[in-house]
């Protein structure tokens, strides 16, 4: 499930991205896919690593990989590179996580080079209101949640650190009533048949890329996208 667009980053031959947060490989899995850059995924957990290397192993036996990756640990407070060291950087899902968010951010202006471009992608506010509203196991579980972000409160918290916004749009709004559902019943069971039968037209619907769904969910996506995707870019010196 692909939330940031790649081609919105401004890739070039040479470039250097990295994918924080990668989880299973997501973003670094499509990213491999331009010729001749250099994608970096890092991850806190060593698990998601293990899972991202793996998928990213079997693009390259496919023939899928047209550039080299590289994984690798990382707390996002404290990202182990050099300064300016890449042209475009991928926060996916990850600051809403992060207790001292603004040092996170203040990590993500260090690696990034003047004038180039970095995606951050977050809950949107409305759909995430509503599943902290429908569970409380949902917006204390552990590792989950922290806060709730709004279009411009993120924008804000960026622009203190020197960004600029380039544009913006939201995503996934087909798995917004999914999440719903999974509060209402409990975000931890899956037994219920239409939890269940839902998640299965999910997978069916990111596998399968059916132009009617890509259709629907482009419609919904300003009424019920579950992601807003911001794209901002690194004030020059």
């Amino acid at each position: 499930m692909i939330t940031v667009s790649l081609h919105r980053l401004d890739l070039k031959p040479g470039s250097r991205i990295l994918d924080i947060g990668c989880g299973t490989g997501r973003h670094a899995g499509a990213a491999i896919r331009y010729r001749d850059i250099f994608v970096v995924a890092t991850d806190i957990g060593l698990a998601p690593l293990q899972t991202a290397r793996s998928n990213l192993g079997v693009q390259k036996k496919l023939g899928e990989a047209q550039s080299p990756w590289s994984l690798c640990a990382a707390d996002i407070t404290r990202l182990p590179f050099g300064d300016e060291s890449f042209d475009a950087v991928i926060c996916s899902e990850v600051l809403e996580h992060i207790p001292d968010h603004s040092q996170a951010v203040c990590e993500l202006k260090r690696v990034v080079k003047p004038g180039k471009m970095l995606a951050v992608s977050v809950p949107r506010c409305v759909p995430e209101h509503i599943c902290w509203r429908l569970s409380k196991q949902y917006r204390t579980a552990q590792g989950g949640h922290l806060r709730i972000y709004t279009r411009k409160g993120l924008t804000d918290l960026m622009a203190r650190a020197g960004f600029v916004l380039c544009r913006r749009h939201t995503a996934h709004s087909l798995h917004t009533p999914y999440w719903w559902l999974k509060c209402l019943v409990g975000p931890s069971r899956a037994d219920w048949p239409i939890v269940r039968l839902y998640h299965r037209f999910l997978v069916w619907e990111m596998f399968r890329k059916p132009r009617a769904a890509r259709l629907l969910e482009s419609l919904l996506n300003p009424v019920l996208g579950k992601s807003i995707v911001l794209y901002f870019r690194k004030g020059k010196k």
